[in-house]
């Protein structure tokens, strides 16, 4: 965006401004629309099998809230859903950030059927037979396919693998990072502080917002914002130019389409 404004004149900046974010916007739409088409087919596959409801497990938010119209990860999601494919979704709570409070509140908003659950409930639901797919979103995905996603991903990937489930992430190309070769080495974690752990936050009974302590503030707190899950574990990249082996050979198919 600076380097679009940089060459106007202060007075025609604010206009070139707005055109350029939505030209942004309306290319990210498109991405995520193609991503939503390509998991659609994933979904549809499922159907086709018998499998009524779809059982889709989600991890984080990755819907309209965080990109534009459709989101990556609830694309395929809601156009299942709106092609009349009967589907429903595992939501992780994905704390200690609860964004998964975010995908529930956009799926009852678009009216696709779906349950919260406690983050360590996903290994369960897979034991028993109830989650047909896991699908995810990524913050940034290395050249041979690793996953970087919000903590607890890594976690599902593992009880996938061992319960015969796919593991998907959807992924805009541009979250590649064709510089990062392994995950683990290249992709530095943040640490968020410690009050996202010792304090839990919501509405009391009046419906005000509420902080509520259950732990000290002394209490040491480790607070790993992501985690890398591995390119062996993950059944396919979903990406706007169609879905790709989580492999060093799959991934440079998209740096050649």
């Amino acid at each position: 965006m600076q380097h679009a404004l940089a060459d106007l004149e202060p007075a025609h900046r604010a206009a070139a401004a707005w055109r350029n974010a939505q030209a942004i916007a309306d290319e990210d739409a498109e991405i995520n629309a193609a991503i939503g088409r390509h998991g659609l087919a994933l979904i549809e596959r499922e159907a086709e099998a018998g499998r009524k409801p779809v059982n889709i497990l989600t991890h984080c938010n990755a819907g309209w809230i965080a990109c534009v119209d459709w989101g990556t990860a609830l694309a395929p999601i809601y156009m299942a859903h709106d092609k009349g494919i009967a589907v429903h979704v595992w939501v992780d709570e994905t704390r200690p950030r609860n964004q998964g409070l975010l995908t529930a509140w956009e799926l009852a908003s678009h009216g696709v059927p779906h349950t919260l659950v406690a983050d360590n409930a996903g290994g369960h639901l897979m034991q028993h037979g109830h989650v047909d797919m896991v699908i995810v979103g990524a913050d940034r995905v290395t050249r041979r396919g690793d996953v970087c996603n919000k903590i607890g991903t890594y976690l599902k990937a593992l009880a996938a693998r061992d319960n015969n489930v796919p593991f998907y992430a959807a992924v805009p190309t541009p979250t590649i990072d064709w510089e990062a070769s392994d995950g683990l080495a290249d992709i530095p974690i943040e640490e968020r502080e410690g009050d996202e752990l010792r304090v839990v936050r919501g509405l009391d009974e009046a419906g005000r917002p509420a902080a509520v302590n259950i732990a000290k503030a002394t209490t040491k707190v480790a607070n790993p914002a992501f985690d890398v899950t591995p390119a062996e574990l993950i059944a396919g990249i979903i990406t706007e130019k169609g879905i790709m082996p989580a492999t060093r050979e799959g991934m440079s198919r998209v740096w050649r389409r």
